[in-house]
């Protein structure tokens, strides 16, 4: 048909807005009450939460970090250091990890306690003198504070309940259940696996992977190395691991254990040992990954400049025993040392308790810039998939002018604008010839070349003092 008339129409901008990777998005690993949720079904799901209220309505919230491992994270995410999201992977599954128990409780009034903690409430069934009683007729059953179940009768002149439950069993998880894999019969992934579900389901990026106590395994961690290194094939993130403090329970054992086991990764970040505050036990990585959150936060979200020498929420140095934990001292030269074997620590020196060490777990062995320094490393992670998501759009695009200037010019733009912040010292894309011969070309391939430059931390600041005696000649000087 004619068209007879002024018309409009709109193209896309030609400039592209730059699609920014989470840089310090931490993915846990571990154990949950689940029982104490709202539902039972997060169990081998990524699971995002913002706030502590979060964490506790989606996977419910113990003190007992022991068993529940996530729980350590929550509260130093949400409790110590006020920084989130976070993504919470529970292994635990009341379908599978429960045992049957039955006892006798005394009743006052009018209510019992079972004081046992983890106790599937559905499952549980109440009798008196071999007569059954009935929830919401007989009785009322919820949990206190403490996770033990509270039972609130209905009738008169009971002096004693028999009771029956199915309770979790978080101990009967190994290092198996956190490293995972894929059933190809369900087609379900579990554990570690379940890394490459997260930008599916959630649209971001991890950046921190951990997974508190199960890490000290140098399987788990192994697996947790290799994972990061390559999700959904693209991205890339950072390992946080622990030494076995058990094993290593005192800073000269470290280097050796550290390089017996393998923990030497430029995308791993090894820590060592134990933190504590008041009661609370917590493992280094779980308080090193919300340090990085908590810089990357007070940086606009870039995540350029080094957790170490920033504070944390401590009050001791700890490693485990036989019978607890002990506390352990650390000097500054001896934390030195470690830093200097690609392990970071803590110190109590000069404001307070802080993180101590740039370093990843490749070094001294691997000593290139981009893999030695743990805020270059993550920030190369950084740009790597922000670069990925940005230029994801264009995939498939005819090759052409229109398509190398469109990245040019929305990625120097960007990187222009990272060094305008002081993210980087320098940076630019450039499209080569030499980088794209005619027979790739042909075959569909287009490169770009990335230069940048991070800024390095400044972990060794050189002050020269020098005795000047020409000072001295101001005595002879008239007032």
């Amino acid at each position: 048909m004619a068209r007879h008339g002024s018309r409009v129409r709109e193209t896309p901008t030609s400039l592209s807005a730059p699609v920014v990777a989470t840089a310090t998005l931490p993915v846990v690993f571990g154990t949950a009450p689940i029982n104490l949720a709202e539902t039972l079904e997060n169990v081998n799901k990524p699971v995002l939460a913002y706030s502590f209220p979060e964490f506790a309505k989606a996977l419910g919230y113990s003190n007992d970090w022991k068993n529940y491992t996530l729980c350590e994270m929550a509260d130093a995410a949400f409790r110590q250091f006020n920084v989130g999201p976070v993504v919470f992977v529970n292994v635990l599954d009341p379908d599978k990890h429960k045992r049957n128990k039955q006892e006798s409780i005394k009743v006052e009034n009018k209510k019992g306690v079972i004081e046992t903690e983890g106790i599937l409430l559905k499952s549980l069934e109440i009798s008196n003198n071999d007569t059954k009683l009935k929830s919401d007729q007989d009785y009322i059953a919820s949990f206190n504070e403490d996770g033990q179940v509270v039972i609130a009768l209905l009738i008169d002149n009971v002096t004693t309940l028999d009771v029956k439950y199915d309770q979790l069993t978080p101990e009967s998880i190994t290092n198996n259940h956190i490293i995972g894999g894929y059933d190809i019969d369900t087609g379900k992934s579990t554990g570690l696996e379940l890394l490459n579900s997260v930008f599916p389901k959630l649209s971001m990026v991890p950046g921190l992977v951990l997974a508190p106590k199960f890490s000290k395994d140098p399987t788990v961690a192994s697996v947790m190395k290799a994972k990061a290194s390559s999700i959904n094939t693209y991205f890339r993130a950072q390992s946080l691991d622990d030494v076995d403090t058990k094993e290593a329970n005192s800073y000269t054992k470290v280097n050796e254990w550290k390089n017996k086991n393998n923990y030497t990764g430029n995308n791993e970040v090894v820590c060592w040992p134990l933190t504590g505050i008041g009661d609370k036990v917590y493992h280094l990585s779980s308080q090193i990954a919300c340090r990085i959150m908590k810089t990357a936060y007070d940086n606009g979200d870039y995540p350029h400049e080094s957790p170490s020498n920033k504070p944390l929420p401590m009050t001791k140095l700890l490693v485990e025993t036989a019978d607890g934990h002990e506390e352990i001292d650390l000097s500054p030269d001896q934390a030195e040392l470690l830093n200097n074997q690609g392990i970071t620590t803590a110190i109590n020196f000069i404001g307070g308790w802080r993180a101590w060490g740039n370093y990843t777990g490749a070094y001294p062995a691997n000593t290139d810039v981009k893999d030695k320094f743990i805020p270059v490393r993550i920030t190369h992670n950084w740009l790597a998939n922000t670069i990925i998501l940005t230029t994801w759009d264009k995939v498939d695009g005819p090759i052409g002018k229109r398509l190398r200037d469109n990245v040019l010019d929305t990625m120097n733009m960007w990187l222009n604008g990272l060094q305008g912040e002081g993210v980087l010292i320098g940076a630019r894309v450039e499209f080569r010839e030499e980088d794209n011969p005619i027979t790739d070309l042909n075959n569909g391939i287009i490169r770009f070349r990335y230069f940048v430059a991070e800024p390095t931390p400044a972990q060794d600041i050189d002050n020269i003092l020098e005795f000047d005696a020409n000072y001295y000649k101001a005595l002879f000087i008239s007032d």
